[in-house]
């Protein structure tokens, strides 16, 4: 008789990522492979992912880490309907996050944009409680959430019984 042991998928996480590149992979594959093992569809976790990546990199290029840690914190988790939140929270910047209308050949200034289209909901909390940008235990935290996959949504409408077709039999 063999011994089977389920691991479940935990359905929320929190990851100290490092202030910097490095760590924008590391959490991009745990987010991805959590959400997947948790049963999230694919199209989902592939935009829960690019989010992940945009607030992740705003976060290194325009605000400071949290405190003295050198790490900003990522956090997700499944939502009640099936989609999926997003956030990441800095010690702040010298301004408050907000999309902007980057030039052609820009090189930057479309990862807010990329969010917007990507999530149903977004937006940007300020924790840090007046005790200056970056040095108390707060910070700034940006989030945004997936919708649930408008593909599971359509698959599952179109379910029907066979039984109730007529002239099935005569094929």
């Amino acid at each position: 008789m063999a011994l089977v042991v389920a691991q479940e998928a935990p359905t929320s996480s929190t990851m100290a990522v490092p202030h910097g590149p490095a760590g924008v992979g590391a959490a991009r594959r745990r987010m991805r492979e959590e959400l997947l093992g948790s049963g999230t569809p694919e199209a989902v976790v592939d935009d829960a992912v690019l989010i992940l990546s945009e607030l992740l990199s705003n976060a290194y290029r325009h605000a400071r880490p949290i405190g003295v840690s050198d790490c900003v914190r990522a956090a997700w988790g499944r939502t009640a309907d099936g989609g999926v939140s997003v956030s990441v929270t800095d010690g702040g910047g010298p301004t408050r996050p907000r999309p902007s209308n980057p030039s052609v050949t820009a090189r930057g200034g479309r990862g807010l944009s990329i969010i917007t289209s990507l999530a149903s909901d977004w937006g940007v909390r300020d924790d840090r409680g007046g005790r200056g940008r970056g040095h108390g235990h707060g910070g700034v935290t940006v989030w945004a959430v997936v919708a649930p996959s408008e593909d599971d949504a359509f698959s599952s409408s179109m379910r029907f019984d066979l039984s109730e077709l007529e002239g099935l039999e005569d094929l």
